[in-house]
Order: C-alpha cells, then sequence, then structure tokens
C-alpha cells in the first residue's frame, strides 16, 4: 500500500503539502516552516551533460515541447561550478529563488560521488522539493534498488516487453496503456542496455519494469526513490532519443520532473493530407521501371501503364467511411482542373459530385487550379530542369499576378461547385514558389506579396527542403511528409517493384542508386512482389509515421490521391499507425488532427516562443500555488498545468489551456491590461525545509558507476532503407 501511495503523490513531486513534509519530521522542523522565507522556484531544467545519448534525448525532449533548460557540459573546463550560489539565491524583497524546478544527470553520481558539487546539488533538492532524474543508472543500493543479482540481469534489452506498474495509473505516465516492446531493428546490433533488479528499498516505487530473463520476476527500467525529502527518477538503462521506448516515456518523464508545473507542452498528432485530389496520378510500369510520361518512358499505347489513377466515387465513399470508423478528417488539397479535364460537354464528374455529396466529411485545401509551377520560369529542356534569366543575369520569376490568378481561379471552381474551402490555406502544385534547391535557392519574391494581399497564413512546403517553417509574407510554411506510399503506384505488386528498383543493386535488377548513397540503404534482398508490400513495406513506412507521432510534430503525412485509389494501398499503412497508437496510449491522450491552418499557427508560435527563449526575454516561476510567466508582446506562451488549473484574466479566470492526458495544456497570453500570464494552481511550492532522515536500508552505501555501455546503444538503427531521419543521425553519431 505504501508503494501505490508514494507513486501516486509522485504526479506533483513539487507540490507535496507543506503539511505533510512537517509530519515526517520533527516538533522543530514545524516551527521552523512557519517563520521559513517565501520561496519561488523558476521554471526551468538543468541538465548536467556528459556527452551521453540518453542526455541528449531527453534535451530533444524538453526543445520538442519548449521548455527552458540550462545545459551544464561536464567536459567543458569553463563550466560553472554547481554550488549554492549557482543553483539559489535571494531576492531584493527576501524571496528565495531556486533557479532550477528540476535536475536531470546522464547517471547517477555524474558530479562525483562524494564530491562538493553533489553534495551542493544534494542540498538543494531536499530543501526546495526539486526533483531529479538519473539516467542510465546501474542498479545498486546506493538508488533503492538490489544489486542486479540472483535474480537481476545485466545486457541488451532489445525485444524485451515493458509494462507500466499498476501503481502509477493516475501519475504522470497515465497516458501509457501498460505494455510496449523495445525496439529491436537489427538483431546484429546491440540497441539498448540495461540493469535489471528488484528494489531494495520500501522508499523505492517501480514504474517501469520487464520479467528478468530466466525468471518471472519483474526487473526495475524506470521507477522513483524516495529518501531523505528528496525524490529520484531513476532509469537503469541507456537509449537515445529516436527509440519508441524513449519517445512513450518522454512526456511522462517531463511531467514527473515538474510536478506536472511547466513551460511547454505535448500532444500526440497526425494529420493526412491528400495531394492531387481530383487530378490523374500518371502509373508506374512495372516492365520499363519509369513513369509513364515521363522523359525516356516509351509506354505501349493502349497497356495498363498508360491508364492514369484516380479516385472513383467508390473510392470518395469509402474514403468518408474510413473517416468516421476511425475519428480522423483527411485534408484533400484539391486542383478543380482535373475534374474540368475529365468531364465531357455537358457532363459531370462522379467523382467530384460525390465529394460535393459529402464535403462535410473532408477538409478542402485549395491547391490553385491548372498545376502551374509557381517559382522561376524553367527550361524543362534539360535534365535536370533550370531557372531561365533575362538578359541582365537575372532569375525570371512567375509574376505576382499569375500566382494570383491560379490561386483565385481554384476558389472560384469550388465555390461553384459547393465544396467549402478555407482561403487561408493553399497548397501550391509541388510546393512550387518556394526555394528548391539546387536550382531555385529561394523563395519567389512575388509569392509574399501574393499571399499577403488574398490573406493567406498557411503554405504547405516539402519537410524534406523546408524542416522548420518560415513566414512568406502573410503565410507561415506547413513542412510535410511523404508516407512513402508512391504517388505513381496504385496496386501493392507496383508499389513493391518500385521499392525493388529503388533500394536495390543494379546486381540484383535495381537502379543501384541505393548505393553509396547518403539518405537511403540497400535492401538485402529484392521483395517478393506478391507479399512484399504488406509484409515489409507496410510496416515500414508505418513506423517512419509513427516516429512522427511520438515526437510532437503537428506537421502532416502526405500521400497522393493515388493511394487511396483502385487496390487503396495507402489505408494499411494508416491502420497500422493508428493500431500502434491505440496498442500504446490510453483515451485520455487522443491523437490530435488539426487542419493546415491550426498547423500554420502552433509553428508560428513555435518560433516565436523559441526565439525569446533563445533571447532570454522569457521570465518564469511558480510561488505558492501562483505560476507567473513575462513574454516579449506578441509571444503566446504554452504552458502544462493540473487540470483544475486557471488562467488569472483582468476579470475572473479562464481554464488554463484544454484537456490532455488529464492535465491542462495550451498557448495563453495575457488579457489586455496584463503584462504576465498568471495562473492559479492547486499546487503549492515547499517552503525551504532542513535535511529529512536518510532511508535506513540505503544510509552510507557508496555510488558505483555502471559497467561500460555498447556504443551502438548511441547510433539510432533505421526501420528501413529510406528511414533518412536514421541514417542521417546514425552516421553523425559514428563521426
Amino acid at each position: 500500500m505504501g508503494l501505490t501511495r508514494l507513486a501516486l503523490t509522485r504526479r506533483w513531486p513539487a507540490a507535496l503539502a507543506t503539511a505533510a513534509l512537517m509530519a515526517l519530521a520533527s516538533p522543530a522542523v514545524a516551527a521552523h516552516a512557519a517563520t521559513a522565507p517565501a520561496v519561488r522556484t523558476d521554471l526551468r531544467v538543468l541538465l548536467i551533460d556528459d556527452g551521453s545519448s540518453s542526455l541528449a534525448a531527453v534535451r530533444a525532449e524538453l526543445v520538442s515541447e519548449g521548455v527552458p533548460y540550462t545545459t551544464v557540459t561536464l567536459s567543458d573546463p569553463n563550466r560553472p561550478v554547481i554550488n549554492a550560489a549557482y543553483l539559489s539565491g535571494t531576492l531584493p524583497d527576501g524571496t528565495i529563488e531556486a533557479k532550477f524546478q528540476s535536475v536531470v544527470l546522464p547517471t547517477l553520481g555524474a558530479l562525483g560521488a562524494t564530491s562538493a558539487e553533489t553534495t551542493a546539488l544534494t542540498s538543494y533538492e531536499t530543501s526546495y522539493g526539486v526533483p531529479e532524474v538519473d539516467l542510465n543508472t546501474y542498479a545498486q543500493p546506493a538508488i533503492g534498488l538490489n544489486w542486479a543479482q540472483d535474480p537481476g540481469y545485466i545486457g541488451a534489452l532489445d525485444g524485451m516487453t515493458a509494462s507500466t506498474t499498476a501503481a502509477d495509473t493516475t501519475g504522470p505516465f497515465n497516458y501509457l496503456k501498460g505494455t510496449f516492446q523495445f525496439e529491436n531493428n537489427d538483431p546484429n546490433v546491440v540497441e539498448s542496455y540495461g540493469y535489471l533488479a528488484t528494489p531494495g528499498s520500501a522508499n523505492f516505487t517501480p514504474i517501469l519494469t520487464t520479467p528478468i530473463p530466466g525468471t518471472t520476476t519483474p526487473g526495475v527500467l524506470v521507477g522513483q526513490y524516495t529518501n531523505a525529502g528528496r525524490q529520484q527518477l531513476v532509469f537503469t538503462f541507456a537509449f537515445n532519443q529516436y527509440q519508441e521506448q524513449w519517445r512513450a516515456l518522454a512526456r511522462g518523464v517531463v511531467d514527473w520532473m515538474t510536478g506536472g508545473v511547466h513551460l511547454g507542452l505535448s500532444r500526440f498528432y497526425f494529420g493526412v493530407q491528400v495531394d492531387n485530389t481530383l487530378l490523374s496520378d500518371n502509373r508506374w510500369s512495372t516492365t520499363l521501371k519509369c513513369t509513364a510520361q515521363s522523359a525516356g518512358c516509351n509506354t505501349v499505347a493502349g497497356s495498363q501503364d498508360n491508364v492514369p489513377i484516380r479516385m472513383t466515387a467508390a473510392d470518395v465513399d469509402y474514403a468518408k467511411q474510413w473517416e468516421a470508423a476511425n475519428n480522423l478528417t483527411l485534408d484533400l488539397a484539391f486542383d478543380g482542373s482535373g475534374s474540368d479535364s475529365v468531364t465531357p460537354a455537358g457532363g459531370t464528374d462522379p467523382t467530384e459530385t460525390e465529394f460535393a455529396a459529402n464535403a462535410a466529411s473532408f477538409r478542402f485545401v485549395n491547391a490553385t487550379y491548372g498545376q502551374q509551377y509557381l517559382g522561376c520560369t524553367r527550361n524543362v529542356g534539360v535534365v535536370p530542369w533550370v531557372c531561365l534569366s533575362d538578359n541582365t543575369g537575372a532569375t525570371q520569376w512567375t509574376s505576382q499576378a499569375a500566382i494570383t490568378a491560379a490561386i483565385q481561379a481554384n476558389l472560384t471552381w469550388a465555390q461553384a461547385k459547393g465544396l467549402p474551402v478555407n482561403p487561408s490555406e493553399l497548397v501550391t502544385d509541388q510546393n512550387s514558389g518556394l526555394a528548391l534547391a539546387p536550382q531555385q535557392s529561394q523563395d519567389n519574391p512575388q509569392l509574399a506579396p501574393a499571399l499577403t494581399a488574398l490573406g493567406i497564413t498557411a503554405l504547405a512546403s516539402n519537410a524534406g527542403t523546408d524542416p522548420a517553417g518560415h513566414a512568406v509574407g502573410s503565410a507561415y510554411t506547413v513542412p510535410s511528409h511523404q508516407l512513402s506510399v508512391y504517388g505513381n503506384a496504385a496496386t501493392a505488386a507496383e508499389e513493391a517493384d518500385e521499392y525493388n528498383w529503388l533500394y536495390t543493386s543494379t546486381a540484383q535488377g535495381g537502379s543501384g542508386a541505393c548505393t553509396g548513397s547518403t539518405t537511403s540503404t540497400c535492401l538485402a534482398a529484392p521483395l517478393n512482389e506478391t507479399t512484399g508490400y504488406q509484409s515489409t513495406i507496410v510496416p515500414s513506412a508505418a513506423k517512419l509515421a509513427f516516429a512522427r507521432v511520438l515526437a510532437n510534430d503537428p506537421t502532416p503525412n502526405v500521400v497522393s490521391q493515388s493511394a487511396l485509389a483502385e487496390e487503396r494501398i495507402g489505408y494499411p499503412v494508416l491502420n497500422q499507425v493508428l493500431a500502434s497508437y491505440s496498442a500504446l496510449f490510453n483515451a485520455n491522450a487522443p491523437l490530435v488532427d488539426l487542419r493546415t491552418a491550426d498547423v500554420a499557427t502552433q509553428l508560428r508560435n513555435q518560433a516565436a516562443w523559441n526565439a525569446a527563449l533563445a533571447a532570454g526575454t522569457v521570465t518564469a516561476y511558480r510561488s505558492g500555488s501562483t505560476v507567473t510567466v513575462t513574454a516579449p508582446a506578441g509571444v503566446n506562451v504554452p504552458v502544462t498545468v493540473p487540470s483544475t488549473a486557471v488562467q488569472v484574466l483582468a476579470t475572473g479566470t479562464a481554464p488554463a489551456g484544454t484537456a490532455y492526458a488529464q492535465e491542462l495544456s495550451g498557448w495563453l497570453a495575457p488579457a489586455t491590461g496584463q503584462s504576465a500570464v498568471t495562473i492559479q494552481t492547486s499546487v503549492t511550492t515547499p517552503a525551504a525545509k532542513p535535511h529529512l532522515r536518510a532511508d535506513a536500508a540505503t544510509a552510507g552505501q557508496a555510488v558505483t558507476a555502471h559497467p561500460p555501455v555498447p556504443a551502438t546503444v548511441a547510433v539510432p538503427v533505421p526501420f528501413g532503407p529510406q528511414d533518412t531521419t536514421r541514417l542521417q543521425a546514425a552516421r553523425s553519431a559514428r563521426g
């Protein structure tokens, strides 16, 4: 029963009531609390960095959420000394300033087990109720665990099944459904490594466990240790920022270390944008290994190769039913010229008619009319194409008038057909108008004024060339990610054939493009073209998309309309992503499906917030039960707070965000006449207090460093040959 109670109170670590703390101590301590000075805790995390991949993973999560942090790099000879003056101070009004709300160490004893810095840090944490996270820590009595023996295990954790404990169902990891597997992408590589042991103290609460090999005894992977007024979250394994086991835990770790009161926020996002809606896509030729109508692809007239791929009315109905079954709305980037081109004189287009009849089921996004290229004027008679220049050498650009006409023509067409469109959203053909290396090094200068004049605020872009998004006139770009389902394939066999062509060597019948590539690898052997799509391509593509779900990334995934036509090969990938989410997360943390305009707003907010953090113009702290955040004018503040918290307005209060994972979170701004965001929570900053008695079970125990971890743990292992993100990260990790 005691373990359960400890786990539940962990939900708000810095909010342990002062009265409860005093009940554990002597009457003298209680008297001290009555006269203790006020404490202000800054909303900032301290990272002690030894260069390890686990510490880097925590930092990446803080960046993703927008949580302020300070890094002390242990290898830096000019780093600050961790002492009382560095950790806390006294403000002019006598208030004690605790400068960090939590501390993250790369491993227990990273500052030296008995060093003055460790003593100062321990005193700070004890005095101000500041929790500590100890990553990659060897199981040992000093942290409330038994040694990793009898029973115990030291070694690779790849493929093991981890389970959250019942003790934490209402704590910061409440969003987890119960079990998940550690990654095992390559059986020849150690991807995770750890030290499994059992609790050695009644003050240790397991949070995540896995059976110790050869036994049914749960071995601790993550747990909370409460000792002498301190609370520590202990990891007994090493990981890197790309692994699903870390990504599943990441938001819960941030909530644990901050007590659920912090700047920044996190969601699990999944949006799907369908490009080329109403258009037709040319087909991949499995015999010629090229796409029909492309240069040099001499398909036979009348052959299947020349039959374009286009959604039918039945495909529209299926998409509507799929949306309803999965509570997800597709964003359809449409070009009306595709419908006009297949509509006979005086006739109708059944596909367009079906979309119009079910318009309320979809979100339609203007993709301009006529597939016009809105960047530079191109010479497509050469391969690769080049931008044309005038007689002065200046680049020739598509004019503002032409850009405006293409945008307006599609809106006019949609209005005539009864398709509802948000005019502030835009997808240009091939993301044209935006910079495209190497031929077009900058955005079309005529694009920004055209967007501004039309009031467009959201412009789709390619995440490969525009990963963070940027402002273009009144618009902010929304990077999109291809879902690894080719736009020129409508059957599983076509998809597998093209996949083999791209990712096998010439000796195996492929193009050889993967050989020596810096962005892909080659398959060991070609896929079976009958079964390979379902057995290999779908799991790999789904893992890539699910990784973005876990990464707090609101940007959309993109498929062409061809993926929803004929064999509808896009749905198995989408279904696998949704199944992976459903297996891992509870309903209190639902997938968030933002429309394009809302994604742009979020990215704009994130950019402004990150700039303010980098400039040091944000001040945020908790004093008592009040959170105060001051940021530059016009910068919205991302916050995460308990579910009962309210924002204090000039008149009255309002919920401090929207509900997610049993918390409130969102972007807040001061009300008119206010200079700061003020939030009232049920969480109280504890008064400064003296040291409490140490756990008798671990008192005097020396700290033991962990044995060497295999270097491969720090190197991300790709999901498949097209996992560019992990491939590039792996090359960087190897130096």
